[in-house]
């Protein structure tokens, strides 16, 4: 008997208490990074499909009802195609490090606008979406968020339906030919002086941090992709006076 009690001791022991632990703990580390491991490349693919909706979303080609993957991959494939563009607007043949990429909205392989991704800061973490353009290089044909860390009922508003189709048919050019942007106002649109109301969306209660940090990300975006813009207006201006 007295050597089974001290056997019970020697198991119950706090130095094999410690080992069962760290034991235990390794065991359920390498199962979670199995786990892990299994889910990145579906969480990957996931991604993927989430900026294509994005993307399709900001040319207006998918409606308030989502398709299914295999449609959504379809019209993608069909609509939309990415280029890489030099410091001079030149569309590049080949992908070169550092240049400039963006998307073109094409119908039946006629180019019917072109699309930027947007990269920036937000309140809590970056704000990435994509704002699409008409082929005169200044009227916004769409917009829309695919990814934040913005508050919920507040700046997370950015994702809603009614904040980013306000960004349609603003202008990024103000009467006199001059770029000034597109942002977000701090309050109404229509509370604005009329000769800027061309050139701002409503702003969102209780978030005028989170509209100033997208606004501005969306004025460095467009700063950058200028050349693009300016190609694209040169454009319309020889197709026009070609026109008898």
């Amino acid at each position: 008997m007295p050597d089974k009690i001290s056997d019970n001791k020697n198991k119950n022991s706090k130095k094999n208490v410690v080992l069962f632990a760290l034991l235990l703990s390794v065991i359920c580390s390498l199962l979670i990074t199995a786990a892990a491991g299994g889910l990145k490349g579906f969480q990957m693919a996931n991604m993927a499909l989430d900026k294509k909706i994005n993307i399709l979303k900001s040319a207006d080609l998918i409606s308030k009802k989502k398709p299914s993957k295999q449609k959504i991959i379809e019209l993608y494939n069909a609509h939309i195609k990415e280029v890489s563009v030099d410091d001079s607007g030149k569309i590049l043949d080949t992908y070169v490090p550092h240049s400039l990429n963006l998307y073109f909205f094409q119908e039946k392989g006629e180019i019917k606008g072109y699309i930027l991704p947007i990269i920036t800061r937000g309140l809590w973490g970056k704000i990435q979406g994509y704002l699409a353009f008409e082929t005169d290089g200044q009227t916004v044909s769409g917009f829309s968020v695919f990814s934040h860390s913005e508050t919920p009922g507040l700046g997370g508003e950015i994702e809603s339906a009614w904040f980013q189709k306000n960004f349609k048919g603003k202008k990024i050019l103000n009467s006199q030919d001059k770029f000034v942007s597109v942002g977000i106002a701090k309050g109404q649109v229509k509370n604005i002086p009329q000769n800027l109301q061309d050139h701002y969306v409503d702003g969102i209660s209780g978030a005028t941090l989170t509209g100033r940090y997208l606004s501005q990300g969306i004025k460095d975006t467009l700063v950058r992709y200028d050349a693009v813009s300016i190609t694209f207006r040169q454009k319309l201006l020889k197709s026009q006076n070609k026109t008898p």
